[in-house]
Parts: C-alpha cells; sequence; structure tokens
C-alpha cells in the first residue's frame, strides 16, 4: 500500500493506546457506527458550481454572435457542442457530487454478530454520465487487520487508517477499507483502532467522542441511505 507506515496489532489486550472514538453516530450494547468525513468542505464545491453556471451563462450569452458570424447551419452546432460540453459535464459533475455523494460514509460494527458494514460509494473521479451508486460491503470481525499510512501532501497531511480484510486464516488481502480519513494526531489514530478491537471484544470502552461538531453537509437530504434489510441485520443480534 502507498505511504503505509505500520500495521497495528489486532486484539484488545495488545493494544498501545487506551480506546478513543473519534466521531460516533451510535455505540450501545449491539452495534457503533462510525462516520466518516473526508476532508474538504462541501461549501466550496457549491462555490465551484456558481462560478461554472456563471461561466457557461456568460459564454451562451456572448458566443452566439460570434459562432453565427463564423459558421451556419449544422457547423454552428457543432461548434457549439464542443465548445459548452465540457463545461456542461463539469457543472453536472459538481451537481451529482453534491447532491449524492454520501457525507460521512459510515462503518457499522455489531458485536453480536461478530459482522462489520461497510458503506461504500463507487463514483467515476471525473465522468458524471457513468452510473454511481451506494454498495454495503459485510465483512467478518476475524478478518479485519489495521493498517496506518502516513499521507505527506500539503493539502491532506497526516495519518490515516485502513482496514484490510483477509481471506480467513491468511494474511492475503481481498480487500480494503477507509476506517478514518487523515487525523492529525498519531494517538487519534491509535485510539480509535484499539476502540473498535475493545468494543468488539465487549470490554469496557468509553462513549463520548472527541469531536461531537458535525460538519454541514450542503445538501438537501440526508445521502446515506442503508438497505432496508441491512439496515434492520447490521443493528440487530442474531437469532
Amino acid at each position: 500500500m502507498d505511504n503505509w507506515d505500520e500495521d497495528l496489532p489486532d486484539g484488545a489486550e495488545e493494544q498501545c493506546h487506551p480506546p478513543q472514538l473519534i466521531r460516533v453516530n451510535k455505540i450501545n450494547d449491539i452495534w457503533m457506527e462510525i462516520p466518516r468525513y473526508v476532508n474538504h468542505g462541501w461549501l466550496g464545491l457549491w462555490v465551484m458550481v456558481l462560478i461554472a453556471f456563471s461561466s457557461l451563462c456568460f459564454c451562451l450569452l456572448f458566443s452566439s454572435s460570434f459562432t453565427k458570424f463564423l459558421f451556419s447551419g449544422m457547423l454552428e452546432i457543432i461548434f457549439s457542442f464542443f465548445l459548452f460540453a465540457p463545461l456542461i459535464t463539469l457543472i453536472v459533475l459538481f451537481i451529482k457530487t453534491l447532491l449524492f455523494e454520501p457525507r460521512g460514509a459510515p462503518v457499522r460494527f455489531n458485536r453480536k454478530r461478530q459482522k462489520v458494514y461497510v458503506y461504500e460509494y463507487h463514483r467515476s473521479s471525473w465522468n458524471p454520465w457513468q452510473r454511481w451508486h451506494a454498495e454495503i460491503k459485510v465483512f467478518n470481525w476475524a478478518d479485519i487487520h489495521a493498517e496506518r499510512v502516513l499521507m505527506a501532501g500539503h493539502a491532506d497531511w497526516g495519518h490515516r487508517v485502513y482496514c484490510s480484510v483477509c481471506k480467513p486464516g491468511t494474511f492475503e488481502v481481498v480487500d480494503r477499507f477507509v476506517l478514518t480519513w487523515v487525523v492529525g494526531s498519531i494517538f487519534d489514530a491509535y485510539g480509535l483502532w484499539s476502540h473498535c478491537c475493545h468494543y468488539m471484544e465487549a470490554k469496557p470502552v468509553p462513549t463520548a467522542p472527541l469531536l461531537t461538531d458535525v460538519p454541514l453537509s450542503w445538501t438537501p437530504f440526508n445521502t446515506v441511505r442503508w438497505p432496508h434489510d441491512l439496515d434492520k441485520e447490521s443493528t440487530s443480534a442474531a437469532d
């Protein structure tokens, strides 16, 4: 894995730091849900939409006479398409991201079932005309191991925790998911993984998170929608 720094210990007894949540949506004796907020503000995308839309309106208003002066008929349509298509695609990309990409895509830990439910969203990084969709991945807790990654970018500096999912009884990685995006303190990264291990082994854990604020979503509706059957399964004990 790029920027890998260390494997984190498995099991509550092996942790080097006391358990501590960063943020939490819900925690009780059966299940716990952790949100995963990205490190950028959604307001900035709305500003970019306004700028892009204003640019499109400007082009539509002031390029019409120019194209008619140079072209006529089909040539004018073709010229307009190549002129405006990239800008329209950019606007659709921003709007689709703002309205449909989940805020704080969560991970649920069900300690009665010993399962982990990961809310993932599949999107194209640049093509809004492709299908974007949510997927719930379900893993056995026993197959999950944690890795700490050190990010050193100008806008993304700090520690991430990834969970690698291995084939049962092996260390062959078959999937990965982010447990937390970048946090500034290495002790926050250690504490979060320690908390997950303690919780899943039914050991005492603090229920108060370090952060209680909820970042503004800047969207008019909820972007996280669990399928009914998986929502019920992930929040209940096994029969």
